[in-house]
């Protein structure tokens, strides 16, 4: 089973951010601690201060959308591996497209549910 010290998740609902943490928790896959940021500029500063193993993240979100967000992890070398996994329910061909050159782990659509993260996340599949 897939272990991980820290988890970012980064969505501008509060009750998408407790959702995504539930799920992760229904996996059973092992998480030391989750950290939380309400759009990507509180995301790099939470990745400047903390090691983070995994991020799930939103794409719709006020001051800096998801898309600028993992753009900027994936053009620094030191958060360039981190694996990022999108959470959104955008159905845009186009922006999913710009996320898959990215690099991005996997996309889920909301709504997130444990076995659609345990498919990405569980190590063991």
């Amino acid at each position: 089973m897939q272990h991980y010290r820290s988890v970012l998740i980064v969505d501008d609902s509060p009750t998408s951010r407790m959702i995504i943490q539930r799920c992760v928790e229904m996996t059973g896959v092992e998480v030391d601690s989750f950290l939380f940021a309400e759009n990507g500029i509180e995301g790099l500063s939470t990745i400047e201060d903390n090691q983070v193993d995994l991020i799930l993240t939103d794409i719709n979100m006020p001051k800096m959308d998801g898309l600028t967000f993992i753009k900027l992890l994936k053009n620094k070398e030191a958060t360039s591996n981190i694996p990022i996994v999108v959470t959104s329910s955008i159905a845009d061909g186009s922006i999913e497209a710009e996320m898959k050159k990215l690099s991005v782990t996997a996309i889920i659509k909301k709504p997130i549910s444990p076995e659609k993260i345990m498919r990405v996340i569980g190590g063991n599949e």
